[in-house]
């Protein structure tokens, strides 16, 4: 039978003390630690090393990056860490340009702002300038051109604001496919029909409608077109009914106003 191994009491207490000095050791550290880490995270915080150095700005093309930034309340001397980006964010949707709008960090120094302007649906001329108008109304007075792009329609006789911003919305509505066909438009008001609106067609057309439901109405322009002789000249009107006026004195004379079958199916 094996004889156990009997250890003094004497021989254990070193190891004790031993183990538990490591352990004390092991603790005092991981405070230290925690100790100096709240240090460097409060000198980080009070130094130029958490301000922001650097603002991205994109998507931006009728508004400056100069004044997006002022729009945010954003500048390099802003803590990066204290910048409040939803509120950023709600910041530059104020600005009647831009229709959306992000903002994240991209540590460790950088801010960065990605915008979408409300797209341009028509120019107003004025004193021989062109000024853009947005999809909600607003008309860029500090963005004026003097030669007309010609890739949104012309606005004329726009007098009235209230007319003018339903006239951006119905455009804004319209995809470009349909906008782009359309040249000029003129707001022609008449005792009976105050929203009456008359359009040149980059085909030629000219098309008689109304600014109420104007873009429901003008997406069946092409179905339209594609049941007309290109060869003749005329008005299309948009009103309760649909039907092709020919404008040429051979067309009068030798036939009556045509009407077109807008459906779909």
């Amino acid at each position: 039978m094996s004889e156990k191994k009997i250890v003094s009491i004497e021989d254990r207490i070193p190891k004790l003390k031993q183990a538990r000095k490591k352990k004390a050791n092991r603790r005092l550290i991981f405070y230290l630690s925690i100790f100096f880490f709240l240090i460097f995270i409060i000198v980080y915080l009070q130094s130029p090393l958490s301000h922001v150095r650097t603002i991205e700005i994109t998507g931006n093309n009728n508004i400056t990056d100069e004044e997006i930034i002022k729009w945010s309340e954003v500048n390099v001397k802003t803590n990066i860490w204290m910048i409040d980006l939803e509120l950023t964010e709600r910041n530059l949707l104020e600005n009647p340009v831009i229709h959306k709008a992000e903002v994240s960090r991209d540590l460790p120094s950088t801010i960065r702002i990605q915008v979408e302007e409300h797209k341009v649906v028509g120019y107003l001329k004025r004193d021989n300038l062109y000024y853009p108008v947005l999809g909600n109304g607003v008309v860029l007075d500090d963005a004026s051109q003097k030669e007309y792009s010609g890739n949104s329609p012309l606005l004329h006789q726009f007098t009235d604001e209230d007319v003018l911003h339903r006239m951006a919305a119905e455009l804004n509505k319209l995809p470009e496919t349909i906008t782009s066909l359309i040249s000029e438009i003129y707001w022609l008001p008449e005792e009976d029909n105050p929203n009456r609106i008359l359009l040149y067609m980059v085909d030629g057309y000219i098309v008689d409608a109304a600014i109420r439901d104007f873009s429901e109405k003008m997406e069946v322009y092409p179905s339209i077109v594609a049941q007309l002789d290109p060869e003749v000249e005329g008005i299309i009107h948009l009103g309760v009914g649909v039907y092709f006026e020919a404008l040429t004195e051979e067309e009068n004379s030798s036939s009556e106003d045509t009407e077109i079958n807008t459906s779909t199916e």
